[in-house]
């Protein structure tokens, strides 16, 4: 059938686009020597780090790749679940290599084509943004669709998920803790103690900031986004192996390739619509084009679901996917923007203090969590409703049906991943390009204009971390039923004392890994803190900036940290599953995986909302509003960004992964858990 050929070409496409995209943003100039400078700098910095970054990841992937040889490959002979494994590892690697790559040859040029108007540092930083978009989907869609078709069966490239997982958790993790301790110590010493404004060339911090938005939004994020959309994929699979066996369908095993591959079309041909005339805030074209893509998405379908699956009730439940995406982008525009209640009222508490602001900017958090909760219910819900009635139709029972609804509105919410991640990947890029007209002391109105960008790439990174988690709450839900499948659960005994066991462990386990990754980051931002001190009391002349901080020491210092302190963190959502497999049995670690998920999404939705909220709240005072730069007022929103940074970019963006990285530990492992349990209570 020649739909069966369809999510390859889509992925090739995919990847072609992105590399157009990739060449059309370098052929723009760099701007003044000044930018260049400090864009090459960037540049080494971002690429220094992910080198120490990779080669740690690198060595504990293939240390695990031998334990799963020996483990799963031996007897058989073909390295099938350590190959997939390595694939899996090296493959998310690359996604968000390529991704920083690109952004950081985006940055300068974004700065420089704002002497010549809007539309044209648009559409460098946004193009920049979504040649990670189309890489990584692309990527992932190669990979997945590969595999399946070489191994014959989804069950076999769950390795391939597990791989992508962990070294999406050390990338987005090690680069969450470089950029929050290089960030705080910039704020803390330069705005705070020396009053100099943000992105100062005086500050020794300032250009380790910068990479830090690059290591960790852009190269952390798209790791992450790309074991996203492999580990969904292949749990929707595995679901659907089921209704394959029970009405020869084969489309209901591919139908996630297939909704991808509409994903990927319909962001190509929504990228026209990223446009607005006379525009002066870029969240607009951005609009325009995320709505032409969701319409086209959602065409594209209904003909899909229609041809392969030829049920409307599976169509209904892939449109409540698109629409919770759609609604998660609502709410938490509303609580992270500037225009709106929340972050004006968390500015003007900033008028009484710090405390009173990190009072109110933790309670925005707690608000924050129940809309996006309710979101991801009702998709749930009605997605299980349209599969069970979808299951009726063509006699499977409800429960095989409604699992399925959910894996298919599960698939409907990632459809919209690539133009998501573009918007996501602009962020960083207008960060660092205003970053680099402040420190090349570039004219007064490109700076006037940059920070324009900088404010809706603001919204867009709180907006896609947003959309993140959403999909990572619904995904783990799907990989926990693939979970079932693997060990032979129908029915998890709630009150059994081994599944007790297991829900108080996943309950407790976002929150123990949170603390390991805030404490890293604290321990880093006090080292560069006294770097940066130090600098300030014994190189004379900086101040005056008659001489030149050594940004290089802020750089190596978050660098070497940033590689220790990831490795412990990182550790516990492999090792947790697995020991309590094995000790207490496969029931223990659903009860476990469940916990996880509920406790891990909450606490990821409002450190996420919440921290940005802080940010924001500061870049509104940051306007002029309540006295602007330099006030008690912004003194005290700065305190609260501080404490929000390490929530929004390290602990909170991690746990997205932690939800889906202790599913796919167990999805692989579960059959080991039935055969070598130590404590069997069933």
């Amino acid at each position: 059938m020649i739909l069966e050929f369809v999510a390859p070409i889509a992925g090739i496409v995919s990847l072609i686009f992105a590399l157009y995209l990739a060449f059309y943003v370098n052929r723009f100039d760099t701007g003044s020597p000044a930018m260049k400078e400090i864009y090459e700098a960037i540049r080494e910095g971002s690429k220094a780090y992910l080198r120490r970054q990779y080669k740690t990841i690198g060595i504990i992937s293939v240390v695990l790749a031998g334990a799963l040889y020996l483990t799963f490959d031996l007897a058989g002979g073909l390295p099938l679940v350590s190959s997939s494994f390595l694939i899996g590892a090296t493959f998310s690697l690359i996604a968000g290599y390529v991704g920083m790559d690109v952004a950081t040859r985006a940055n300068a040029r974004t700065t420089a084509a704002t002497e010549r108007g809007l539309t044209e540092p648009l559409r460098i930083a946004y193009y920049g943004g979504l040649v990670m978009g189309l890489f990584n989907v692309g990527l992932s869609l190669l990979a997945v669709t590969g595999l399946f078709y070489l191994y014959g069966d989804p069950k076999l490239i769950i390795g391939l998920g597990f791989g992508a997982s962990l070294s999406a958790l050390f990338a987005q993790l090690g680069g969450g803790i470089f950029t929050k301790a290089a960030d705080v110590g910039a704020d803390i010493v330069g705005k705070v103690e020396a009053g100099i404004p943000e992105d100062d060339p005086r500050n020794p911090a300032v250009i380790a900031d910068n990479v830090g938005d690059n290591v960790g939004d852009v190269a952390g994020r798209g790791a992450d986004l790309f074991e996203s959309m492999t580990a969904e994929n292949i749990g929707a699979m595995i679901i659907g192996i089921a209704l394959y066996a029970a009405t020869q369908n084969f489309f209901f095993i591919i139908f996630p390739l297939l909704a991808r591959s509409v994903g990927i079309f319909g962001t190509i041909l929504g990228i026209p619509f990223v446009r607005s005339k006379n525009f002066t805030d870029p969240m607009v074209p951005m609009r325009n084009g995320m709505i032409a893509t969701t319409l086209i998405v959602v065409v594209g379908l209904y003909f899909l679901t229609m041809e392969t699956l030829g049920s409307l009730n599976l169509f209904f439940a892939a449109l409540l996917g698109v629409l919770a995406s759609v609604a998660i982008f609502v709410v938490t525009e509303y609580y992270t923007s500037s225009k709106y209640r929340p972050v004006k009222e968390l500015s003007e508490s900033s008028t009484s203090g710090s405390a009173v602001n990190i009072i109110n900017g933790w309670a925005v958090g707690l608000e924050s969590t129940a809309l996006p909760v309710i979101i991801i219910i009702v998709a749930f819900l009605g997605g299980f409703h349209f599969g069970a009635l979808f299951g009726q139709e063509i006699g499977v029972g409800t429960a095989l049906g409604g699992i399925y609804g959910t894996a298919v509105a599960t698939m409907g919410m990632l459809a919209v991943a690539g133009m998501i991640l573009g918007m996501d990947g602009f962020g960083p890029i207008v960060d660092n390009a205003a970053g680099i007209a402040e420190m090349s002391n570039a004219k007064s109105e490109i700076r006037e204009k940059i920070d324009a960008f900088d404010a809706a790439g603001n919204t867009t990174k709180a907006l896609t971390k947003g959309y993140a988690l959403g999909s990572a709450g619904l995904a783990a839900l799907i990989l926990f039923q693939a979970y079932l499948d693997v060990v032979e659960l129908e029915v998890v005994d709630l009150v059994g004392v081994d599944v007790i066991a297991g829900l108080f462990v996943g309950g407790l386990l976002p929150f123990a890994f949170s603390a390991f990754a805030i404490r890293a980051v604290g321990r880093t931002a006090f080292k560069v803190v006294e770097e940066v001190r130090r600098q300030f009391r014994e190189i004379p002349g900086i101040m005056q900036g008659k001489a030149k901080p050594d940004y290089s020491k802020c750089v190596d210092i978050s660098t070497k940290a940033a590689q220790k302190e990831m490795i412990l963190p990182g550790l516990l959502p492999l090792v947790v599953p697995i020991l309590v497999g094995f000790i207490l049995g496969p029931a223990a670690v659903a009860g476990l995986l469940l916990s996880a998920t509920v406790t891990g999404t909450l606490l990821a939705f409002q450190m996420n909302t919440g921290g940005a909220a802080w940010d924001n709240a500061k870049k509104f005072i940051e306007t002029g509003i309540h006295g602007g730069k330099g006030s008690e007022a912004h003194k005290a929103a700065v305190v609260g960004d501080t404490v929000g940074d390490p929530l929004k970019d390290t602990a909170g963006p991690s746990l997205h992964v932690l939800v889906k990285l202790v599913n796919t530990v167990s999805l692989t492992f579960g059959a080991l858990f039935l055969l070598y349990v130590l404590l069997p209570f069933g």
